[in-house]
């Protein structure tokens, strides 16, 4: 009697901590509940307590919140969807759109040092619909969509305010960690030039005069600095091409390079110059180091060209010494590094199809 009394016993402590687990995670995916050191491929070894975030569609451009627990990025799931804006708990999961729904959206970040609005880039004043799709047959197409304007919201996607209000491309937005300034990249000039301006749309200045292409800037971390990247045409032919991607409102795989400078844009340094898109800059917490996303060390000799193979590489601002990160035959691309270590970049890693973009969550050593 005793005997059956103890079983009973241990079976029902049993149950309990079974639906403990249960309540526990289910709401959270089991793929995101644990770490996946498999998803590390042989060579990387600075990564560890890998973990996959999203499964399925295209996601990319993921950034931290202030205090580490979330992510906002952008994505889209099917080739007639447009990007949309979302924010992600990091511990269970859970993902809410934030964006409209509209048009199509670009370029998140949260509003530092609270983190209690967001701002992104959208077309959806100019209409719902998602605008035309550039032509990829030759490559690689960045569209230069006029209706794309700066907005900021609450986390929720509520209080919808326009910073910007041009007829051309504003988008490339991100924010100092004091919350002092917006950095944002606009066509506003006639050139896609590196501006800033206040957290509420005011104050604009333009920081970058030269004919090319600045972009996708960021403030270090203690926000004396910044990182972007570039291309400046060199001679009358690369001129001409420029005008013409302009006039038609795209930008092309043209080779990109990663400068550093002050905050006002003042001792400007280039950081790499090897004939590669260099691109995807942003600082590691060190404010000494740029990680980022290149082609280098994919020289294709029957094509004379670089291929797709973008890789993640961490380079000394002062120094120049080179480390590369990851070592695979696929995309790997927009690495952020929150100030306690951890490290997130989108990746085709683990795809079920060549077209999937996934976003991966690790340790830096």
């Amino acid at each position: 009697m005793t005997e059956k009394l103890y079983s009973i016993q241990s079976a029902l402590i049993a149950l309990i901590l079974a639906l403990i687990l249960f309540n526990r995670f289910a709401d959270e995916p089991l793929s995101a509940s644990i770490y996946n050191n498999l998803l590390i491929q042989d060579g990387e070894s600075h990564f560890k307590n890998f973990r996959q975030l999203t499964f399925s569609g295209e996601n990319a451009e993921a950034y931290f919140s202030a205090d580490g627990q979330s992510l906002i990025f952008q994505a889209h799931d099917g080739d007639s969807l447009c990007d949309q804006i979302y924010i992600m708990d990091i511990a269970s999961g859970k993902t809410e759109m934030v964006s409209t729904g509209d048009g199509v959206t670009t370029c998140s970040y949260f509003n530092y040092p609270d983190c209690e609005k967001i701002i992104y880039a959208s077309t959806h004043l100019g209409g719902k619909s998602c605008p035309p799709k550039p032509d990829f047959s030759h490559g690689y197409v960045w569209k230069l969509y006029p209706d794309f304007d700066i907005f900021r919201s609450d986390m929720d996607g509520t209080n919808l305010e326009r910073l910007t209000n041009s007829p051309n491309y504003d988008a490339e937005a991100t924010m100092a960690f004091d919350g002092s300034k917006i950095i944002f990249t606009s066509l506003s000039s006639g050139d896609l030039e590196i501006w800033t301006m206040n957290p509420d749309g005011t104050g604009k200045t333009q920081l970058t005069n030269r004919l090319g292409y600045d972009g996708g800037a960021f403030y270090s971390p203690n926000g004396k600095n910044i990182v972007w990247r570039a291309w400046y045409p060199q001679n009358e032919e690369e001129k001409e091409k420029w005008s013409l991607n302009l006039k038609n409102r795209y930008i092309d795989a043209v080779p990109l390079d990663i400068y550093v400078a002050k905050r006002d844009g003042s001792n400007k340094k280039r950081l790499t110059s090897n004939g590669a898109t260099n691109w995807a800059p942003s600082w590691h917490p060190d404010g000494s180091h740029i990680i980022f996303s290149s082609n280098m060390d994919d020289w294709r000799e029957d094509y004379n060209a670089f291929g797709s193979n973008f890789e993640l590489y961490i380079i000394n601002i002062y120094t120049l010494k080179l480390t590369r990160l990851t070592h695979n035959d696929i995309f790997d691309s927009f690495p952020v590094i929150s100030k306690d270590g951890k490290i997130i970049f989108a990746s085709n890693r683990n795809a079920e199809n060549p077209r999937q973009t996934n976003i991966f969550i690790g340790i830096l050593d």
